[in-house]
């Protein structure tokens, strides 16, 4: 990575004219380098977490089982609202004299290509996701607009947005691929820019350590290196764990599944202790090779894979039917887009509550980690062209994914209302769905090949953000540390996936959204302070 400690301009000064970066705060045991309150306060509440679950489990589920609902139906209002927030700054931001400033400086290189960026990109961004989703969302909001069973997110029937598609199967169809691109593209893409480019800004045209608090100098001023500093910290690396481990288990529940469905393996809770403390320990390889001989190595090899399996799904499934879903589930959500992202005025309760609640809390939990990992890679970068291609390229993506894997699902439903991919579990619609296709076994085993190494570039990932955000900033901390962060995830994931029993998934999408909501008003924060930022230096350069 190039150097990012550069100060260019003399009104925000640099940390070490603070306590933060002389010392008092960093302790070396066993040659670790800790910036102490986060790292203890981060360390210790995550072990008082996983010892208290596993001690009171029966009373842990209760307790997941009722947390995710409640934030969701009382809080709804304010994730949408937050969501929408985003959206419009960061279109502000492209169309603004701002877009024209360069991350590092008008003469900044970026440090990657296009293609590593963006591999990179997905990687940690909704790689996990897109595989466990691309099937089973579609096929859920296309079962709700009809009226039928739907929502394994939700868990209710009562979504019929925008008055419903009872009946008409096209129209069920667009109307729920609309509703998907809206929960996978510029939503949550937005999310990630404002914190990526946050840190970004802050670190590489202030030249303050690359850590949540430097993003909320112009509002806090010295104050970030104390104790608000710290809680925001805190914060960031709570959400990071808690949305990984989210991410983890949705991985592991699939990958068990797709070894059970090929070759008949188990799924219960050795199993799944099994997988997460496997694929932890190939985190904790790239991990040590660091972030170009690990993440971004297995980044652009998991891409490849994706791109393989995305062509042969196209040119060997329903051709047609799949461009038709992607054009006009597209054009539905273009036309629709507002009326999905109202906050208030619903009657859609199951799809503002069940889904898009917990969706838009998932990916806030995620963004520091996200966003952390995306600034990293992303110097030399405009402002303009960094929010376009950070938002713009992926929803592409995603829109092309979703309407490929989900629109074949939908076109076998179509064609036999009782196709088997229709009464599948939510983690077996992928491989159910891949079945009738020619090469079967081996796309469904390059399926869980692509979860497990999403599985493993976001563990290892994720473990250097956290790394980064306990040591102070410090991008070059010690190995040891990335090695602690990266097993306490694999720990949480399995914790998590014990406790909540037959309701794990909803144990995992509790903590993600318990963790959300708080870092929602972290996020708008910085949204603010970004614009003060921007607007100084639109300032100093006339």
């Amino acid at each position: 990575m190039a150097d990012t400690t550069q100060n260019t301009t003399p009104d925000v000064p640099h940390p070490v004219e603070s306590d933060y970066e002389t010392g008092q705060h960093n302790i070396s045991p066993f040659g670790l380098d800790i910036h102490n309150p986060v790292f203890l306060i981060s360390g210790l509440s995550i072990t008082a977490f996983v010892l208290i679950t596993l001690m009171f489990q029966q009373e842990a589920t209760e307790f997941f089982g009722w947390l995710r609902p409640f934030l969701t139906s009382n809080f709804d209002w304010f994730f949408l609202s937050a969501a929408n927030i985003f959206v419009l700054f960061c279109v502000f931001l492209m169309v603004s004299p701002m877009g024209k400033i360069r991350l590092g400086g008008a003469d900044a290189k970026p440090d990657y290509s296009y293609l590593g960026w963006f591999a990179m990109l997905f990687a940690a961004g909704m790689g996990i996701g897109l595989m466990f989703f691309g099937v089973s969302e579609p096929m859920s909001h296309f079962a709700s607009s009809l009226g039928g069973t739907a929502g394994e997110v939700g868990g209710r029937t009562d979504w019929a947005p925008l008055g419903g598609a009872a009946g008409d199967v096209i129209a069920a169809r667009d109307l729920g691929m609309a509703a998907t691109i809206f929960h996978w593209a510029l939503h949550p893409w937005a999310i990630y820019a404002v914190v990526a480019l946050s840190l970004a800004f802050f670190t590489y045209n202030r030249g303050l350590p690359l850590t949540l608090r430097s993003a909320f100098y112009p509002l806090l001023g010295d104050r970030v290196w104390g104790w608000w500093g710290h809680i925001i910290d805190t914060l960031a690396v709570l959400a990071t764990l808690f949305g990984l481990a989210t991410s983890l288990g949705f991985g592991t529940e699939q990958a068990l599944a797709g070894l059970s469905f090929l070759f008949g393996w188990g799924t219960g809770n050795v199993a799944k202790v099994l997988l997460i403390t496997i694929i932890t320990a190939m985190a904790l390889i790239s991990v040590i090779r660091g972030l170009d001989g690990g993440v971004k190595i297995l980044s652009e090899i998991n891409i490849g894979l994706a791109v393989l399996l995305l062509l042969f799904v196209i040119v060997v499934g329903p051709t047609g039917a799949i461009f038709d879903t992607i054009i006009s589930g597209g054009v539905a959500y273009v036309k629709d887009v507002v009326a999905l992202s109202m906050p208030f005025g619903r009657e859609d309760a199951n799809f503002s509550q069940g889904w898009t609640s917990f969706y838009w809390a998932w990916w806030i939990s995620w963004s520091p980690f996200v966003g952390m990992f995306i600034a990293r890679v992303s110097r030399g970068r405009s402002v303009r062209e960094f929010v376009f291609c950070v938002i713009f390229i992926p929803t592409f993506v995603s829109v092309l994914w979703m309407g490929a894997f989900g629109g074949t699902a939908v076109s076998q439903v179509i064609s036999d209302a009782a196709a088997p991919v229709s009464a599948a579990a939510l983690e077996l619609k992928l491989f159910v769905m891949l079945a009738p296709l020619p090469l079967s076994t081996f796309t469904s085993i390059l399926g869980i090949v692509l979860v497990l190494v999403f599985f493993v570039t976001s563990s290892d990932s994720g473990s250097l953000v956290i790394d980064t955000i306990t040591a102070g900033g410090k991008t070059d901390a010690p190995v040891a540390q990335r090695v602690f962060w990266c097993s306490f995830e694999g720990i949480v994931a399995a914790v998590l996936l014990l406790v909540g029993g037959s309701q794990a998934l909803t144990a995992l999408q509790a903590m993600a959204v318990s963790t959300g909501f708080p870092f929602t008003i972290v996020l708008l924060a910085m949204c603010v302070s970004l614009y003060l930022g921007l607007r100084q230096v639109m300032k100093e350069d006339g």
